[in-house]
């Protein structure tokens, strides 16, 4: 069993961790629906996130406190340039996750999935190796 402060350092960047996962995920797909559609309604993020349309209003805005989003009445919500940023950061996790998960002979719909819970709690020093594993070519990556 790992020291008291090892182990309460590691629970609180887990509890950290989490509840950035959540604004991560809002921007990216906050992101993607404007990519796609044009417009990122409440309805919309509620629907696609399978949560209540009360859920998605009040992080809106905890979005809004954070600096990360701004919302117009009947015109849904939209991304700062730091919302836009974080959104970018979490995209490319995501693939590189799913990249090394896929080199690994995980099947890419496994991947997609795993990738959701993996992408918000890796560390830098992690992303970095899963990064040299790929240029290195993986386990029959390429």
């Amino acid at each position: 069993m790992p020291a008291e402060p090892t182990q309460a350092r590691r629970f609180s960047k887990a509890r950290v961790a989490q509840s950035h996962a959540l604004l991560e995920d809002y921007v990216e797909l906050i992101d993607d629906l404007h990519a796609a559609t044009g417009e990122a309604r409440p309805t919309d993020i509620a629907r696609r996130l399978g949560v209540s349309h009360a859920t998605v209003i009040k992080t809106i805005g905890r979005l809004k406190r954070e600096g990360l989003a701004t919302s117009l009445p009947y015109r849904g919500v939209f991304l700062t340039h730091a919302g836009e940023h974080l959104a970018g950061k979490s995209r490319a996790r995501h693939r590189l996750v799913v990249a090394v998960l896929t080199a690994i002979g995980v099947p890419p719909e496994a991947a997609e999935q795993d990738a959701e819970g993996l992408e918000h709690h890796i560390s830098p020093a992690t992303l970095r190796a899963f990064s040299a594993f790929l240029k290195k070519g993986g386990a029959g990556a390429g």
